[in-house]
């Protein structure tokens, strides 16, 4: 019996949390279903957009699911808050692209390995109406845990074995420098591993130019962000880019789209996002195997071609393509 907690949020997180309760609920494996509220329906029901309460919820489970949940302006990031708490400080999020949907390369497969507690993210904001100042923490101990984070990865993975190194260093030479010398110092325990570092701006231009030279990329908070939804453009969109926040206590998965308030309720998400993250939850609690078959369900739906959702170019509704996959696990 595994306990997992469930928060779906708001927007279209409600309904991709459904697809993913349905695929748990036909799986011949035994859960225990707690749920927490969080996001903008959350803050105008609680006055918060995290109650302690689901914070419990997430810390006595053995993973977390999150869905999606709409910015609340003059609020924290639940989502982020929520990483904090748990301290999840890697962020994974896999690039893959599909048969049946048009990427820049048929064959790309590389991780973002991204830094999930600091950089500009610590949401540390100060100042007045006419100077406003954003601090960009760095930390050793946080740089050196995510690179050994990516390295294992990358033994593991049985790809390229090689680890790229994202930063800003000639620029921010403190911060960056710090990022940048803490993934050497980490590299000489794997000698089998191959490693180079780019510039983030060099970064986003060699993910269009040469995507296939990548394995495992690590990089800082900001810049592993925005690199990601970069490199789900590669692939086919948001709609097929899953994400594991991984800590040394505690599992978060949630899909890397948004809330995306203008399509919730019509029951057009893509649900696959959201499978694929169950999926990496369920790697990450030991059920492997189920994991793999669910990641080879949505690849055999998607290059069928037949129960799509809009965003990949069909006509089909939520459910109808998370009962297509489930169908295929089964």
């Amino acid at each position: 019996m595994y306990d997992i907690a469930i928060i779906s949020g708001d927007g279209i997180g409600n309904e991709v949390m459904e697809s993913a309760e349905y695929l748990l609920d036909k799986l011949d494996i035994n859960f225990n279903f707690s749920y927490g509220e969080a996001g903008f329906e959350c803050f105008n029901k609680n006055g918060t957009t995290l109650p302690e309460e689901t914070i419990k919820i997430a810390k006595s489970s053995d993973a977390t699911l999150f869905g999606a949940s709409t910015s609340t302006p003059g609020q924290p990031s639940p989502i982020i808050n929520l990483r904090k708490e748990l301290d999840v400080y890697a962020n994974l999020r896999p690039i893959k692209s599909y048969k049946g949907v048009k990427s820049i390369k048929d064959n790309i497969d590389f991780i973002i390995v991204r830094e999930n507690t600091e950089g500009l993210y610590s949401q540390i904001e100060y100042g007045d109406d006419d100077k406003v100042i954003a601090e960009r923490v760095i930390t050793r101990h946080a740089s050196e845990n995510i690179s050994e984070i990516a390295f294992k990865l990358a033994k593991r993975r049985n790809n390229k074995n090689k680890v790229t190194c994202v930063h800003k260093s000639n620029v921010l030479k403190k911060t960056d420098g710090v990022f940048k010398e803490s993934f050497y110092n980490v590299a000489k325990n794997y000698p089998e591993i191959a490693t180079e570092d780019f510039y983030v701006d060099a970064t986003a231009m060699y993910l269009i130019t040469d995507p296939l030279n990548f394995d495992v990329i690590v990089s800082s908070n900001l810049f592993g962000d925005i690199l990601s939804d970069e490199s789900a453009g590669l692939v086919g969109g948001l709609g097929l880019a899953p994400s594991g926040n991984i800590g040394d206590e505690n599992g978060l998965f949630e899909p890397v789209h948004g809330s995306a308030p203008d399509i919730a309720g019509k029951n057009i998400a893509n649900p696959c996002s959201m499978i694929l993250s169950t999926a990496m939850m369920l790697d990450y609690i030991g059920e492997k195997e189920t994991a793999l078959k669910i990641n080879e369900a949505v690849e055999t739906v998607v290059a069928k071609g037949k129960i799509l959702t809009p965003d990949l170019g069909g006509k089909s509704k939520t459910m109808e393509m998370t009962q297509a996959i489930v169908k295929e696990v089964i």
